[in-house]
């Protein structure tokens, strides 16, 4: 096992992120006391930890975005999952920290392309100011002290909904174990109505929610909720089924409240 980090500089404003590295993976750090990313030598566009394919259940609703928005880098995994297996997908990722962009070689995140773009920018003013609206935005930005303040404010959450088309998901990885996790769901609510499917919490502590836009993709019933995209690959697919079988049961736990709501 090797392990690979800067010395902090008092004068830096962002947290020194550290990799680990071993025969078989590379993981990326803030403290010991948690992990951020982990790659698979083997399979470098896979999705090691179990949220990111929670992540991922968007695509039972949304199968082929157009746009695709990240808040938080850390070692690629969504960006890389997204680029390899969604091709006529544009990915734009804002990440705050230039420390964690520098490792992005480590992590075999793509170079700057047509359709994929990396931005060293505050997540929340990326979101504020974004010029055309998305079809799917992911928010997964963390720091050594957990969820940055501006990343799960209500002012955050008003943006988020106004940078999304008319059909666009959000898709939120919260922890569970924070202080003010009702707080959060609280302002998603605030803003989405009760369009969203909170799953989780995981071992981990971590809840992912996804908030759509418009009522009609929650509302409308799907036979073919699980049914693989057209161009998707068979192999990942498979991969996320268990993943998306738990968004699956959540969505249809959300359809029979909501039926009782109406009677």
């Amino acid at each position: 096992m090797s392990y690979a980090g800067a010395m902090p500089d008092a004068d830096d404003a962002h947290c020194q992120p550290f990799v680990i590295e071993t025969p078989l993976t590379t993981s990326l750090h803030f403290s010991f006391a948690s992990i951020q990313s982990r790659m698979d030598a083997s399979r470098p566009d896979a999705l090691e930890l179990d949220y990111t394919a929670l992540m991922m259940g968007f695509l039972l609703f949304q199968p082929v975005p157009v746009r695709i928005a990240m808040i938080g880098l850390g070692g690629g995994s969504l960006a890389k999952f997204c680029y390899r297996h969604l091709p006529d997908t544009q990915i734009d990722v804002a990440e705050i920290n230039p420390h964690v962009i520098a490792l992005r070689e480590r992590f075999n995140v793509p170079a700057e392309g047509p359709r994929f773009r990396v931005h060293c920018t505050d997540g929340a003013e990326f979101v504020q100011q974004a010029a055309a609206r998305f079809d799917v935005l992911m928010v997964d930005g963390f720091d050594r002290s957990g969820t940055p303040p501006a990343l799960c404010s209500q002012r955050f959450y008003d943006d988020c909904f106004e940078a999304l088309g008319e059909q666009g998901w959000l898709v939120v990885n919260l922890h569970s174990g924070h202080l003010d996790y009702p707080l959060h769901l609280a302002r998603l609510r605030q803003r989405f109505g009760e369009q969203l499917l909170c799953v989780g919490p995981e071992a981990s502590g971590n809840s992912i929610v996804l908030a759509c836009r418009s009522a009609k993709p929650l509302a409308r019933p799907r036979a073919s909720l699980l049914r693989k995209p057209a161009d998707f690959s068979p192999q990942a697919w498979a991969q996320l089924l268990p993943a998306f079988e738990r968004v699956r049961e959540t969505w249809v736990a959300w359809q029979v409240e909501a039926l009782a709501q109406r009677l």
